[in-house]
C-alpha cells in the first residue's frame, strides 16, 4: 500500500477506549472505511458497527476479508490474550496489537516479573506463589504495606495494597488457590507511559495519570479507572527518557530475543520512586480511561501511524504528533460500580455537554433502546474529555460538561487531577 492510499480499518471492542480510537481514526486523512465490532452507540457515530464477537479470531478474519480491511486495531485485552492478532497475521491482515505470546506481558504478572528479574529492569521485589498456603508462608518476607496481585486478567481490579496483615490475609483468601504475585510496596507517585513498539523499536507516544479508586480523595475500592489527565507532568522528559531506555526498550529487546516480538502499544504503569521510575505492571493495549484523555492530544495521520506499526515500519515513520494542550477525562459511572452497577437508566444531555468548548463525550457502557433512548448498559457509562491550555482550564470545561449530562443513576469523582492541580497552584 502506497503512502497516499486510503486505509480501511476495523476496530475491535465496545468501550470508551474504542470510541476514542474510532473518533481519532475517523479524523485521520488516510482513514477510508471505518468499521467496529461490536461497537456501541457512541462508536456508531464514527464507524459502521458489526455484530461480531471480537475474541473469535476466525470470524474477525472472515469479516476483515469480506470488508476489504487493511488494518485491524484491537482495543481490549481479551482478544489479544485469545490470539486474535495471531489469527489476523496468519490470514495476511495487518493488525495493531501483540500476539498471544507477547500479550503475556499483561496476561501474566508473574511472567512479566520474571522477565524484569532476568533483564535487570527496575521493579518491586516479589515472589510468585500458586496456593493460599504458599502465599501465607511468603508474607513474612515483606514489610507492610504489601501488594497482593492475582496473576491474570483482572480489568484493573485484581490488586490489593494491604496495610495490615489482616488485609493481606483477606486478599489472599479472596484470590483463592491459584497463581498470585506478592510484592513490596513502592513509595512514590504513579504515572502511565504509552509507547508504540515494533519489535526492538520503541517510541514514546504520551503519558497520563489515572485515578483508580472509586471515591474522592482516592478512597474506596479499585475500579477500571474513574478519570485521567494527560500529560502526567510528574513524568518529566528526563524521567520519561529513563523509562523508555531502562524499562520499555529492554522489554522489547527481550521479547524479540525470545522469538515473541511485541507489536502495538505497550502501556507501562510506573512508580516514580526516589531511585527513579520502576515498573508496576504492563498492559498491552491502550488504557481506559487514559486513551480517552490521550486521543484528543494526538495529531497527524493516526491511521497511517498505527498501520505503519502493524506492518513493521515504525522506524521509518516520523515521531507521533502530540499537542501541547492538556486534557482531562472524567468518567460518569452507574451507581453500584465497581460492584453491581445499576443498568437501564436513561442518559441524556450529551449534545449539550459536547457544546462546551474543547469537550468530546465518549461513550463506554451505553445501549440504544428500541424507542431511540440512550440507556446505561455498564459500570462506566460516559467519559467526558476536555482540552485546555492548562489542567485547570481543562478541568473547568470537563466538569461544566459533566453538569450538562442528565443521568439520574450516574456519579463521578469531583477531584480528577488533584495532585497536578496542586502543583499548578504552587
Amino acid at each position: 500500500m502506497s503512502g497516499g492510499e486510503m486505509i480501511n480499518i476495523l476496530v475491535l471492542g465496545s468501550g470508551g477506549r474504542e470510541d476514542a480510537l474510532a473518533w481519532r481514526l475517523r479524523q485521520s486523512p488516510s482513514c477510508g472505511q471505518l468499521l467496529a465490532a461490536p461497537g456501541n452507540p457512541g462508536i456508531a457515530r464514527w464507524a459502521e458497527c458489526l455484530a461480531l464477537d471480537p475474541t473469535d479470531g476466525a470470524k474477525v478474519v472472515a469479516a476483515a476479508r469480506e470488508h476489504k480491511v487493511d488494518l485491524v486495531v484491537i482495543g481490549p485485552e481479551a482478544p489479544l490474550v485469545a490470539g486474535v492478532a495471531d489469527a489476523c497475521r496468519a490470514g495476511g491482515i495487518p493488525v495493531f496489537g501483540p500476539s498471544a505470546a507477547a500479550a503475556q506481558l499483561e496476561g501474566s504478572k508473574g511472567f512479566t516479573k520474571d522477565l524484569c528479574a532476568r533483564e535487570g529492569i527496575p521493579t518491586a521485589a516479589y515472589v510468585r506463589v500458586d496456593t493460599m498456603e504458599s502465599a501465607r508462608a511468603a508474607l513474612p518476607r515483606f514489610s507492610l504495606p504489601v501488594v497482593i496481585k492475582a496473576d491474570g486478567l483482572t480489568a484493573g481490579k485484581g490488586v490489593t495494597v494491604a496495610l495490615t496483615h489482616a488485609e493481606a490475609e483477606a486478599a489472599i483468601a479472596a484470590a483463592g488457590d491459584g497463581p498470585m504475585v506478592i510484592e513490596e510496596f513502592l513509595d512514590g507517585e504513579e504515572a502511565s507511559l504509552f509507547a508504540l513498539v515494533d519489535g526492538e523499536v520503541a517510541v514514546a507516544l504520551a503519558s497520563a495519570q489515572d485515578h483508580k479508586r472509586v471515591g474522592d480523595g482516592d478512597l474506596g475500592p479499585n475500579t477500571g479507572g474513574m478519570g485521567a489527565y494527560s500529560p502526567a507532568r510528574v513524568l518529566t522528559p528526563e524521567l520519561e527518557a529513563r523509562a523508555i531506555d531502562e524499562i520499555v526498550r529492554p522489554t522489547a529487546r527481550a521479547m524479540a530475543a525470545a522469538g515473541t516480538p511485541f507489536s502495538g502499544v505497550l502501556y507501562a504503569g510506573l512508580m516514580l520512586t526516589s531511585e527513579g521510575p520502576k515498573l508496576i505492571e504492563y498492559n498491552v493495549r491502550f488504557g481506559d480511561p487514559e486513551c480517552e484523555a490521550i486521543m484528543p492530544r494526538v495529531g497527524g495521520d493516526f491511521a497511517r501511524l498505527l498501520h505503519g506499526v502493524a506492518r513493521g515500519q515504525l522506524s521509518d515513520l516520523p515521531p507521533p504528533d502530540l499537542s501541547h494542550q492538556v486534557s482531562m477525562t472524567v468518567v460518569i459511572a452507574a451507581q453500584g460500580y465497581p460492584g453491581t452497577p445499576r443498568k437501564g437508566g436513561v442518559v441524556d444531555g450529551i449534545e449539550a455537554a459536547a457544546r462546551v468548548p474543547g469537550v468530546t463525550v465518549f461513550q463506554a457502557g451505553t445501549a440504544r433502546h428500541g424507542s431511540g433512548a440512550l440507556l446505561a448498559a455498564g459500570g462506566r457509562v460516559l467519559a467526558i474529555t476536555a482540552l485546555g491550555r492548562t489542567l485547570a482550564e481543562a478541568r473547568a470545561r470537563a466538569y461544566r460538561a459533566v453538569d450538562a449530562i442528565d443521568y439520574a443513576d450516574g456519579f463521578c469523582r469531583r477531584d480528577i487531577g488533584w495532585r497536578e492541580l496542586q502543583r499548578e497552584d504552587a
